[in-house]
Parts: C-alpha cells; sequence; structure tokens
C-alpha cells in the first residue's frame, strides 16, 4: 500500500473513553506500519452537543499515549482546516454540484409534517422512508433558512471490509438524508465524506454502528462521482459480561483519568491495542515500534472485545515491576506525599524499591508509602478487626508485642538480622508468622499489606520502630 493516509475524527463532546481512543490507535498503526500519514481531524458541526475544552482533551490524550499526528487543528497541513466548523465554505460547494446534478433538494416540510409521514407510514406497517415522501415541488434551496436533502436512488449493494470481509445490503436500507441543516452546519453523513476525499484519506477505521449507513455513503460516492477510501470496523469494545457496549458505568474511564492515576501510556496502548487485535503470541506488553512492526488489519478479529479493567491494572503493575528503581522513582515524584519530600532522595528511592512489587499503578504510592514519612495516628480497630487477632484478648497482644519487643532491641535493624529474629520469635512464642508478623506489621506499619516485614522495619529504622511498638502496648494497655 503507497501512500496510505487514515484519520481520527472525533467530535468535541466529551470525554475519551477506551472505544475512542483504540479506533484512533488501530488508524495510527496502521499509518506508521505503512510509512503513511495520520491525520487528525475535529468533527465540530454539532453545536448544541458540543463540549467546551473538548478538542483539547481530545489532543492531550493522544499526545499523553505518543499517538503522533501529520496534520491536525493545532499543526496545520495542506488539507485544512481540520475543524469542521471552519469548512462550511467547501461543503457548500460540494452540495451546489449535487443540487446542479438534480440529486440534492431543499427540504420544505417541519418536524410535525415528518412525524405525520411516520405515523401514516406506521399505521400501513410499513418501514418509514423519506424518500417515499418526496415533495413533488421543491423550493430554491436557500442556506440557513431550509435543509438540503439528498435524492437518493436505491439499489442493492455489496462492499468489502477489510476487517469484516464481505458485506451486502438492499435498496429498502437506503434513503434521502440531510446533507446540510437549517443552521448551515453539515450533517457527519455528508461532511465526513467529503472531508476524507478533499484530505485524500484511503483508509477509513470507525465503529460497526456504521455499517447500516453505509449503503446510503455509498449511494452519495456515487452521486458526486467518487471512489471511496477503504472500510475496516474494528469489533465493538465491550463491557466485562459481554453482552453490551463498554460505557462510563462499567468501570471505563477517561484516558486522561488513566494517565493522571500514574497507569503507563505503554500499559495503555498495549491493553488498547489488544481489545480486538493479537499478533498471534502470547506477548502482552509491546512497545510502540513493536506494534507498527506486528499491526495489520487482517489480525483484527470480528467478535467484541470484552474490557477487563483488572487486567489494564496487572499490565501496567507487571510494567511497573519491570523498570530500574531509579526510573520508577522519576516517575514517582508527583505522587509522593508532601510529607514525604522533607526526606532525602536516597530515602525515598529505597522507599519506592521497597514498595515496587506491589504497585500497580503510580497513585497508589501514597497509600504504600505514607507510612515510612508519617506518626501513626492511634487506632485499636485495625487489630481488633483482623480475622488473625480478632480472637486474642488484648493482655495476649500486650505479652507478644513486649517479647518482641525485647528481642528486638537486641537487633541490629540490618535486614538478614531482623529476619533471624523475628524467626526466632515464632518459636519463642509458638505463634504463626499469620499472627505474629500481622501483629508486629500493623503496629509499626497500619498498611493493610505492607512490604516484607524485615525490609520495612529496615527502613522505617530501629528507633522509630521500637518506638511505634512500644506505643501499640500503651493503647492496647488503655483500652
Amino acid at each position: 500500500m503507497n501512500n496510505v493516509r487514515t484519520r481520527f475524527a472525533p467530535s468535541p463532546t466529551g470525554y475519551m473513553h477506551v472505544g475512542n481512543l483504540r479506533t484512533a490507535l488501530f488508524a495510527w498503526l496502521l499509518a506508521r506500519s505503512q510509512g503513511g500519514e495520520f491525520i487528525l481531524r475535529i468533527e465540530d458541526t454539532d453545536k448544541k452537543r458540543e463540549v467546551p475544552g473538548s478538542i483539547e482533551h481530545i489532543i492531550a490524550c493522544l499526545k499523553g499515549i505518543g499517538l503522533d499526528y501529520d496534520e491536525g487543528p493545532d499543526k496545520g497541513g495542506s488539507y485544512g482546516p481540520y475543524l469542521q466548523s471552519e469548512r462550511l465554505d467547501i461543503y457548500r460547494n460540494w452540495a451546489d454540484k449535487l443540487i446542479k446534478s438534480g440529486r440534492a433538494y431543499a427540504d420544505p416540510y417541519s418536524n410535525e409534517e415528518v412525524d405525520l409521514f411516520r405515523k401514516e407510514d406506521q399505521a400501513a406497517k410499513q418501514p418509514f422512508l423519506y424518500r417515499n415522501h418526496r415533495p413533488l415541488n421543491t423550493p430554491k434551496w436557500e442556506y440557513q433558512k431550509l435543509p438540503l436533502r439528498f435524492k437518493s436512488e436505491p439499489k442493492d449493494y455489496t462492499w468489502n471490509d477489510r476487517i469484516m470481509g464481505k458485506l451486502s445490503a438492499g435498496k429498502e436500507s437506503i434513503d434521502d438524508f440531510i446533507l446540510i441543516k437549517s443552521d448551515g452546519f453539515p450533517t457527519y453523513n455528508f461532511a465526513h465524506i467529503i472531508d476524507d476525499q478533499e484530505m485524500k484519506i484511503t483508509h477509513i477505521l470507525r465503529g460497526q454502528e456504521f455499517i447500516a449507513s453505509t449503503p446510503n455513503y455509498l449511494n452519495l460516492y456515487e452521486a458526486l462521482g467518487l471512489n471511496h477510501p477503504e472500510f475496516a470496523t474494528p469489533p465493538p469494545v465491550l463491557a466485562f459480561s459481554g453482552n453490551k457496549k463498554l460505557g462510563k458505568r462499567d468501570g471505563a474511564k477517561d484516558i486522561l483519568e488513566y494517565l493522571n492515576e500514574g497507569y503507563l501510556k505503554e500499559a495503555l496502548v498495549s491493553f488498547i491495542a489488544s481489545l480486538g487485535w493479537n499478533d498471534g503470541t502470547t506477548q502482552e506488553i509491546y512497545s510502540i515500534n513493536e506494534l507498527i512492526e506486528k499491526f495489520s488489519l487482517d489480525r483484527v478479529q470480528k467478535s467484541g472485545a470484552r474490557f477487563d479493567g483488572q487486567r489494564l491494572s496487572w499490565l501496567n503493575g507487571k510494567l511497573l515491576r519491570s523498570l530500574d528503581p531509579i526510573k520508577l522513582n522519576e516517575l514517582a515524584q508527583p505522587y509522593w506525599p508532601k510529607e514525604a519530600l522533607k526526606f532525602s532522595e536516597e530515602y525515598r528511592l529505597n522507599v519506592i524499591t521497597l514498595i515496587q512489587e506491589r504497585l500497580k499503578y503510580l497513585s497508589e504510592i501514597p497509600s504504600l508509602s505514607q507510612f515510612f514519612f508519617t506518626d501513626l495516628p492511634d487506632n485499636i480497630s485495625l487489630i481488633k478487626d483482623n480475622p488473625k487477632l480478632s480472637s486474642f484478648s488484648n493482655q495476649e497482644l500486650i505479652d507478644m508485642l513486649q517479647i518482641s519487643l525485647e528481642n528486638l532491641t537486641e537487633s541490629d535493624f540490618t535486614q538478614v538480622n531482623l529476619t533471624a529474629k523475628l524467626n526466632s520469635l515464632l518459636e519463642t512464642l509458638n505463634q504463626s508468622p499469620g499472627v505474629l508478623f500481622s501483629l508486629i506489621r500493623i503496629s509499626t506499619t497500619q498498611a493493610p499489606a505492607s512490604p516484607p516485614l524485615a525490609e520495612s522495619l529496615a527502613l522505617l529504622g530501629k528507633e522509630i520502630s521500637l518506638k511505634r511498638i512500644s506505643h501499640q502496648i500503651e493503647i492496647l494497655a488503655q483500652a
């Protein structure tokens, strides 16, 4: 394929979810894998639904995961403008061609009249088709006064989709549709065809909801005397249940929200790419260059792809664990609790190294590390509510902590020595690690699941660790 040009053409109507970005990623990968161009176009013709700030948000999402585009509203290019609202004269010129060829007409009907036609067809038990109610005498079209409607020529169509294969539809699926609304803005059905032609787009990737409209698009391409680009329709991204399209209620977040929470762009791109595509291997994390090298439309599946947020967290955690601690510490800087900034860079590096195995995303750093930087609040409930400790009396817990305190006082608080001391305490107290280590862990960290206990105590240091155990004994004695 030479001169491949793909595009991502979102509407600025809200947040950028995984389904949107998967379409953008596949279009980007197709272009990059063929040495072609990827274009960002904003389809902002529905001003009633437009959300302020959405264009900037779309750009931030694409740049946040590394999807660079060759042309776009903030970059310019040879085929701009790249905002549809700035291309109205272009649509009018193409509309004039359709009017002159007899393939477009001014629509004089009110919404009430159209509703009446629809009710008549329902009463006759036949599908509503606007073309069956075309006005016999149409007024001259006046821009921004009446809608302009396409005059279809129904026929059967068969077309090839690069992912879905051979598709077809009968003439009953073709109807007269609005090209330009009475407010002067084009509809998607018209504008995207003109823009793709003007911008020399060779491949269109979009959701399955557009398959039903494709016969209308083919009819319009013919009326305009245009060859259509290649169509490629990825499968829908489904909720984890697999029985509906993914929505915000199903746990999918805005892409910037994932990035702000500390999901790495490499994990997001690998995860999103795997929603409906695989390279035939068990590989799960890819570099951008690997995806470009391996991607092809032939490997995109036809069936829906289920969104699994836990798998995304697992992938991100796997990637975080693979990082050099120094690199991880660099990424961690915006996520440290403010108290951590009072400590040395070396100490924070030791902390991040210790909690690295438990990290799933960077915004977990405060909850996993807070006890290294701040004093613990008085809280006996963490012990009393612990299922491994709840059956013990306060005095039994005090006795275990007192003996532990005496033994740990003799430790030099190296990791090796602490490990030996803790293991000897198990024999001395005849207790299981689940009981004794949980008691010491809660007393010194109050974390639901801290890093390994000996390593945590060694990093906290002897003075702080013994002080916290002593304080826990006092709290139990007073309860």
